[in-house]
């Protein structure tokens, strides 16, 4: 900040330490409350620059460029978590399946369980068993995908999901919108325009009013409720965990450091961040399988005979 802001916080900071005037009925002075007390010294750590406390900014999502910077494989900390996700996944995947027996044993039972629970739990119980065979390897990798770029927002050292900037989200969401048009165009060819923009049963006049609204909801919303479900998720997430973890640090290694017992505080904004590490987890395979039994939901309706 500049030192004319600086100023004008430092002296909002002191005006709240003053006294309050008394009411008119003569009541006396209160003192400053612990709610005042906390939030002045959080003001002065975020009005000064030398390592107080700052909270997390839309900035957390543009880190700063590691390799080949001004070239079109310019690689910055997200996309290097990208490109860890997927290596791991490709090599768990093929460590659980390169020697696969008769009885499993504990890694193979584990990743066969995950396996089944898409599998059965997605893409069969949506679309059917015949039909979701030709549509289960995509499933598939948008859910273990979207699920291994999740859960890096709670690993420590990397703490930045890879789906928490909107160009991912956005790419698999229209993967999506077009797996769910090639779907409807390869069971019912054209018809599948007339049943995705005219429904049945309603009035011909009311088609000039209901075939934009159709197309709009159909063929627009999706995709971008797809693309933004998951990215709001990861990016509140993200706000949350890293607020309380900077504050804890703020709170011991600041204000405790310096013989204020306010600082114990921070016992409190460690468990908080421990409780949003726990929900994040959980909102991590939650937004995983929403994405991927959302995608095969929407090509269960585009090959539907009636919707």
């Amino acid at each position: 900040m500049t030192d004319v802001t600086a100023r004008v916080m430092s002296d909002a900071v002191d005006g709240l330490s003053q006294p309050i005037d008394a009411p008119t009925l003569g009541a006396p002075n209160p003192e400053p409350t612990l709610s005042i007390h906390v939030a002045s010294l959080i003001a002065t750590a975020a009005a000064s620059d030398d390592g107080g406390f700052h909270g997390p900014s839309i900035t957390d999502f543009f880190p700063p460029v590691l390799l080949f910077p001004g070239t079109p494989f310019e690689l910055n900390r997200l996309m290097a978590i990208r490109i860890l996700v997927v290596a791991v996944i490709i090599l768990i995947f093929w460590l659980g399946t390169r020697n696969m027996k008769i009885v499993p044993g504990r890694g193979q039972a584990a990743l066969e369980a995950i396996f089944m629970f898409v599998r059965n739990g997605i893409v069969y119980d949506t679309l059917g068993e015949q039909r979701g065979r030709r549509y289960e390897p995509i499933l598939m990798t948008m859910f273990f995908l979207i699920l291994g770029m999740n859960l890096t927002g709670t690993i420590p050292g990397l703490q930045l999901a890879g789906t928490a900037a909107i160009g991912l989200p956005l790419i698999l969401a229209v993967v999506s919108w077009v797996m769910f048009i090639y779907a409807g165009m390869r069971e019912k060819g054209a018809k599948f325009w007339k049943d995705s923009l005219f429904p049945p049963g309603v009035p011909v006049w009311l088609y000039v009013f209901i075939a934009p609204l159709e197309f709009l909801s159909t063929f627009i919303v999706r995709p971008v409720t797809l693309t933004l479900r998951l990215t709001m998720n990861m990016i509140a997430g993200h706000m949350l965990l890293v607020l309380c973890f900077t504050a804890t640090q703020f709170f011991f290694f600041t204000v405790l450091a310096d013989g204020n017992l306010l600082g114990l505080l921070g016992v409190g904004s460690f468990a908080f961040g421990l409780a949003f590490t726990v929900l994040e987890l959980f909102i991590a395979a939650l937004q995983a399988y929403v994405f991927a039994i959302l995608s095969a939901i929407y090509i269960q309706l585009a090959v539907a005979e009636e919707h």
